[in-house]
């Protein structure tokens, strides 16, 4: 009798010690929360360059284009015709060989590039930028006249 006892006694120890006490389950997700809260902010960070790459790049490329624009028409598009006169020919732009570009991006945060001819900052040309995350004037602005010519 006192051996069936014994054995019933170690069959439930071994199962109890199998299993993950509390204390060792939160020490986990203590380290896994230490472990995202330095790895995610490195990976927003990267998106966050990506998007302001990918904004000078259309900058350039829009750039590029106004000129090819100027080179065939003789001057730059007025504010009012914009970037679309890259894509369709302005009344006036009689030299006119586009589409320039097919479409006029939208710049990575899904808001359309801003241009405005004569420019303010470039006032032998114009101005092209992107309001950046923000989506409102100030410090993250993508710029044409800030970037290095």
């Amino acid at each position: 009798m006192n051996t069936q006892h014994m054995t019933k006694r170690i069959g439930t120890r071994t199962a109890r010690h199998s299993a993950f006490t509390l204390i060792e389950l939160l020490l986990v997700m203590v380290i896994l929360v230490v472990l995202a809260s330095v790895v995610v902010p490195k990976f927003t960070d990267r998106t966050r360059q990506a998007r302001v790459t990918a904004a000078m790049t259309d900058i350039h490329i829009l750039e590029t284009s106004l000129d090819a624009f100027e080179v065939d028409c003789g001057r730059h598009p007025a504010t009012e015709d914009g970037l679309a006169a890259l894509v369709q020919q302005p009344s006036w732009a009689d030299g006119w060989h586009g589409p320039y570009v097919k479409s006029v991006p939208l710049d990575p945060w899904k808001n359309p590039y801003n241009y405005q001819y004569p420019g303010t900052h470039n006032t032998a040309g114009f101005d092209l930028w992107s309001w950046g995350p923000e989506g409102r004037e100030g410090a993250g602005n993508i710029t044409n006249w800030d970037q290095a010519q």
